[in-house]
């Protein structure tokens, strides 16, 4: 996933993002002669590919193996994202192809797992005939159960959320790594209820990770030369935990004066496992980001100036439609406070989405000049999609044309191209700090590497290898990459 989400500068709705990856990520090969083989495709959300990695880690210990051809699978996993009208689209036609495999194979078990598994329940198991279990985000741990309910040749479901499931003693099966960068989920679920969004309803209430589970998986993956983690969350900027995953609980728990660590405390203990442990997180909500967690970011260098901050809209009309709880000027305020305590250079991405219920052509153009505004280093950027079920289908007509949705989109595009080069060019003379991820797949003999504002950075590879933290002149750059010379 690394791959997919972290080479490219602007995302529109043709594009692999975070938020719906067009081209799945699949599991490797470990198997042994004898073990039923395991295959898992993973689409959408970092948080679904974590996901997949503790999926992984379940079915190891029930004794199956991974496989990278399907084919040669005895249960095939699709874990689902349903943000997106397309990429459930996606996963139904990866169903037809995979019906193939079983018509050769008819033991093969099928499994829809993550998101689409909730929100379609059990119409997969009725519509799509070849699909065997269904199984939503917080019901992994009764994978083993139900695969045992297959084998006796019934069907099986389950997509009940939890309160309190965070799957914090679990160690994942580290899919596809590339040995240096790493996710960590410390929390699940969420309570924004944003009007276009399906989340709440598919992942279910907020709740937090012990920290002391995040702190040992993260030592752990230091400990086996990972350099950088990633902490996930739908909304980091709101974890927070007093001895309880709860939400309602760890606020009862700091009314009684009960010790809270909240984001910009875990922040801190984990960079202060080892300065070279770079710590990223993803995704903060503008509503909730503090100037403490800023000035955590700016006290410790291994903390990556780089925060995604989505917007949605430059729209104060239509955030109150998004149901955001920001309007345009405290998010201004947002993007203010972290160029003026971190700096000018961190890194800022955001998501927008464009022709949502009502906007107009004025509201259109409040997004592309706040783009402007900030320069964004990045964006994932799509058409309004309306998704059943959430509170923009019950409360508002889907009434902007796909045409204009398609030509706002395209012009946000325009603008982001033109600043994604700008900050780029920004670089042009400087000397990054930059972790090596491996060899560039232009040229084998350049390494490719990120800074710590995401960049993706191109130099000679010399003597150098992966993992490695290189300092790199930067010389060139393009809308997409940076470009430069290693000095010692």
């Amino acid at each position: 996933m690394q791959e997919l989400i972290k080479d490219i500068p602007v995302f529109s709705e043709s594009t692999d993002s975070k938020s719906c990856a067009t081209a799945p990520i699949i599991s490797k090969e470990n198997s042994q002669n004898g073990q039923r083989k395991l295959y898992i495709e993973s689409y959408g959300c970092q948080m679904n590919f974590s996901d997949s990695e503790i999926v992984s880690a379940i079915m190891q210990k029930e004794g199956f193996g991974t496989t990278s051809n399907y084919a040669e699978a005895d249960l095939v996993f699709l874990n689902t994202c349903s943000i997106r009208e397309k990429a459930e689209q996606t996963v139904r036609n990866r169903l037809k192809e995979i019906q193939a495999a079983k018509k050769k194979k008819p033991e093969m078990l099928i499994g829809i797992l993550g998101c689409m598994a909730e929100r379609l329940k059990s119409k997969f198991l009725e519509e799509e005939k070849i699909v065997d279990l269904v199984v939503g985000p917080d019901a992994y741990r009764d994978l083993p159960m139900l695969i045992k309910t297959v084998d006796q040749g019934q069907k099986a479901v389950n997509v009940l959320l939890s309160r309190e499931e965070t799957y914090a003693d679990i160690s994942p099966v580290r899919l596809n790594s590339n040995g240096v960068s790493a996710f960590i989920s410390i929390m699940r679920g969420c309570d924004n209820m944003c009007s276009f969004c399906v989340v709440p309803f598919t992942r279910g209430r907020e709740r937090s990770r012990d920290p002391e589970s995040i702190l040992a998986e993260a030592r752990q993956l230091f400990a086996e030369g990972y350099k950088e983690v990633t902490l996930l969350g739908q909304n980091v900027d709101s974890y927070k935990w007093a001895g309880e995953s709860d939400k309602k609980a760890t606020e009862e728990a700091e009314k009684v004066g009960k010790p809270t660590v909240n984001f910009a405390n875990l922040l801190a203990l984990i960079a202060e496992i080892s300065p070279d442990l770079r710590v990223r997180f993803s995704t903060s909500h503008p509503k909730d980001i503090t100037d403490e967690v800023l000035y955590t970011i700016k006290k410790y260098e291994n903390i990556c100036n780089y925060i995604h901050l989505p917007a949605q809209s430059g729209n104060s009309r239509v955030l109150e439609l998004m149901n955001r709880t920001y309007d345009r000027a405290w998010y201004i305020d947002r993007v203010d406070a972290i160029r003026r305590i971190i700096g000018q250079d961190c890194g800022i991405s955001t998501d927008m989405i464009t022709g949502f219920c009502t906007e107009t052509e004025e509201e259109h153009q409040d997004t592309l000049s706040l783009m402007e505004y900030v320069s964004y280093d990045f964006a994932y950027m799509f058409a309004y999609s309306e998704r059943p079920g959430t509170l923009a289908a019950k409360k508002y007509a889907d009434d902007i044309p796909l045409d204009i949705k398609k030509r706002r989109l395209a012009e946000v595009i325009v603008v982001q191209q033109r600043n994604s080069l700008k900050r780029n060019q920004m670089s042009i003379g400087k000397i990054e700090k930059v972790l090596v991820e491996g060899i560039s797949k232009r040229n084998p003999n350049d390494l490719k590497g990120r800074d710590s504002s995401n960049k993706v950075v191109i130099f000679p590879k010399k003597h150098y290898k992966k993992g490695d933290y290189v300092n790199v002149l930067i010389k060139d750059c393009s809308a997409a990459t940076l470009f430069g010379e290693s000095i010692e």
